[in-house]
């Protein structure tokens, strides 16, 4: 199967001028252009970006290669890593994912190796980790960035001796596991910052795949709307048949600072303020989401983006860097990682971003 040969669902169709300028969705066509889908499930778009990384997917996904998916937040990294299992020998053997964000620092160990009972306090029975319910399948990790320095070697042994002990226990078994890593962090700047071992980085970044961001696939956003507006009506029990190419446009130009996983929460927002079969969408609403000071009327680099997404962040907490109130906190980030990337962004202050102040005092 060749990408080349994919099926793009969501087609759309001009009413005419007698009608005005508007797209129509055709239930039964996407019904059926749904069904027909290749394997790459759930995965849309007909983009150049989005065809090479389908295309590098087909490639590493027969072998058993480690896989670093990069890239921003919500441009679908679970999605390219289902889509590497399931094109792989092991598509029949379990899919495992752990978000290594989402865990309490003390639980993560626990989670991934699982441990022995009366291991640690509240361990009162056997507990398998994520590693073993992989067994022969696929783990993804994602958010790897996150996880802590203490228990990275542990997992570089996975990588390098297929073997672990489950906390608690000194009894070591063998690991037939595919690790599929995802970050949107800057590892390189990590181990700079000796946050991210280097031996781990070179480990898992044997195949990387960069997933681009929506902004640079704005052809493949009319297919994602039709496809969201389809699924939240389906959910709501409402039926909008009509999207006005003003409404298509207005997406097209947006920025999607939260990618793929914004688009969707502002086309189910829409569905719901939807009162007839036209989906509505002022273009006032997404002017209202643009963080003050982002120029909207050129397209970006990403790091002029980051740089306004910081001192926007900077701003909100009155220049404040630290603390559970302050910037680094509200950027999930540590305080060294952004006095970090602030001095890479020339973002400067009046005082060293590595001495123990806690306030900005002065930005340019």
């Amino acid at each position: 199967m060749s990408v080349n040969s994919f099926t793009y669902p969501l087609q759309y169709e001009d009413l005419g001028p007698q009608t005005g300028p508007e797209i129509t969705l055709n239930i039964g066509r996407i019904d059926e252009a749904v069904n027909s889908e290749t394997d790459f499930e759930g995965i849309i778009g007909r983009s150049s970006g989005l065809r090479r990384v389908l295309e590098m997917v087909e490639t590493v996904a027969w072998g058993d290669s480690t896989v670093l998916l990069l890239g921003e937040t919500g441009t679908g990294k679970e999605l390219i890593a289902r889509a590497i299992h399931r094109h792989s020998p092991r598509t029949n053997r379990p899919f495992v994912k752990l978000n290594c964000a989402a865990i309490p620092t003390g639980l993560l160990e626990s989670e991934l190796f699982g441990h022995e009972r009366g291991s640690f306090t509240g361990a009162i029975a056997q507990k398998i980790g994520r590693l073993e319910l992989a067994h022969q399948g696929s783990l993804f990790l994602d958010e790897i960035g996150d996880i802590p320095l203490e228990l990275q070697p542990k997992l570089l042994r996975i990588l390098q001796e297929r073997e672990f002990e489950r906390l608690g226990s000194t009894r070591t078994q063998k690991s037939d596991v595919r690790i599929v890593a995802a970050t949107h962090r800057d590892l390189e700047g990590m181990i700079l910052e000796k946050l991210f071992r280097s031996d781990l980085y070179y480990r898992v970044n044997v195949f990387p795949i960069h997933l681009p961001p929506l902004r640079e696939r704005p052809e493949d956003i009319p297919q994602l709307v039709q496809h969201f507006v389809l699924q939240a009506t389906r959910r709501m029990g409402k039926t909008i048949d009509t999207i006005l190419y003003e409404t298509v446009d207005a997406l097209i130009r947006y920025r999607w600072p939260g990618n793929i996983r914004e688009l969707e929460n502002v086309i189910e927002r829409a569905v719901i303020l939807s009162p007839g079969p036209v989906l509505q969408l002022s273009p006032r609403d997404l002017k209202s989401r643009t963080m003050p000071g982002q120029n909207t009327s050129r397209y970006q680099t990403l790091e002029e983006v980051e740089r306004n997404h910081i001192l926007a962040t900077l701003k909100e907490t009155r220049w404040v860097v630290s603390g559970p109130s302050g910037a680094a906190s509200r950027l999930g980030l540590n305080r060294s990682t952004l006095c970090f990337r602030m001095k890479k962004l020339g973002i400067t202050r009046s005082v060293d971003p590595c001495s123990d102040s806690r306030e900005i005092v002065a930005v340019r």
